[in-house]
C-alpha cells in the first residue's frame, strides 16, 4: 500500500531520552551539588524504578496519591509537572530544588537523542511527497528538540496532547494530526512504539507500525522498514 501521510510518536520512536546516571548527573552539576559516583548510581536507580523519569522506565508502583496525576500526566503540562516531580519525590535527594531541576533537564534539547537513522527516514519521506506529523502524549513543547537536532524542517506538524487535552489512544488525537496533513486517515501510516497508546490508530483507520523501544545504540535500524511500508523503497 502507498502511503500519503506518516504519523511518528516522539519518545521512543524518533527520540531518546538520555539515561537516569546522565539525567541525574546534569542536574546535580547545574545545582553546583557533588555527589560520589556510586552514590549517582544508586539514586539514579532508584529514579528510574520509581518511574520519575520521562520517557523512561515505567514505574515498579503509583502510589496513591499520585494516581489520578500519573493516568492523565499528558492531558496538562500541570498534570505532567505534578506526576513526575511526584514521583521523582519518593527518592530522597539531597536538595528539594533538585525535583524541579531534573524535570526542567528532561525538557533540554540536550536530554534527548535522535535515533540514527531519524533523519534519513524522515528525509526521504519528505522527498517522496508524503507529509509527517509528530503525535505525542507528553506535557511540554518538543518542537525546540526537534530544531536543536536539525529535523524540525522535515515535520509538517506537531499533534501534541496537552495542547489539545486528550491522550492516545484517543482517537481525536489522531483524527487532528490526520486533519494536519488534509489526509483520510486510511491513507496515513502511524510508527510507535507503545501497541496500547500507539495502537489506537487502528481504530481511526490508520495502519500501524511498531518498532521497538530501545536505547539509541541498540537500534540504529529500527525505522527502516517504514520507508518500505510508506511505497519509498528501502535507504541505501
Amino acid at each position: 500500500m502507498t502511503f500519503k501521510g506518516v504519523l511518528f510518536d516522539f519518545s521512543g520512536t524518533l527520540f531518546r531520552i538520555e539515561s537516569a546516571g546522565s539525567w541525574l548527573r546534569a542536574a546535580l552539576n547545574e545545582a553546583g551539588i557533588a555527589l560520589p559516583p556510586d552514590e549517582v548510581r544508586r539514586q539514579a536507580i532508584r529514579l528510574a524504578a520509581a518511574g520519575a523519569l520521562p520517557g523512561g522506565p515505567e514505574p515498579r508502583q503509583v502510589p496513591q496519591d499520585l494516581a489520578e496525576a500519573w493516568a492523565l500526566r499528558d492531558r496538562s503540562a500541570e498534570l505532567h509537572r505534578a506526576a513526575y516531580t511526584g514521583m521523582a519525590r519518593q527518592v530522597a535527594l539531597p536538595d528539594p530544588a533538585l525535583y524541579d531541576a531534573l524535570y526542567e533537564r528532561h525538557m533540554t534539547p540536550e536530554a534527548w537523542r535522535p535515533y540514527a537513522d531519524a533523519g534519513d527516514v524522515l528525509r526521504a519521506l519528505r522527498r517522496g511527497g508524503l507529509g509527517v506529523a509528530v503525535v505525542s502524549n507528553i506535557g511540554w513543547d518538543l518542537r525546540p528538540v526537534f530544531r536543536a537536532h536539525g529535523l524540525d524542517a522535515l515535520v509538517d506538524a506537531y499533534v501534541l496532547s496537552y495542547e489539545h487535552g486528550i491522550q492516545k489512544p484517543d482517537v481525536r488525537l489522531f483524527r487532528a494530526a490526520c486533519e494536519e496533513l488534509g489526509q483520510d486517515p486510511h491513507d496515513v501510516l502511524m510508527v510507535g512504539d507503545d501497541r496500547r497508546a500507539d495502537g489506537g490508530a487502528a481504530e481511526l483507520g490508520c495502519s500501524v507500525h511498531f518498532v521497538d523501544h530501545l536505547p539509541v545504540e541498540e537500534r540504529p535500524a529500527g525505522l527502516r522498514p517504514v520507508l518500505t511500508l510508506a511505497g519509498q523503497g528501502p535507504l541505501p
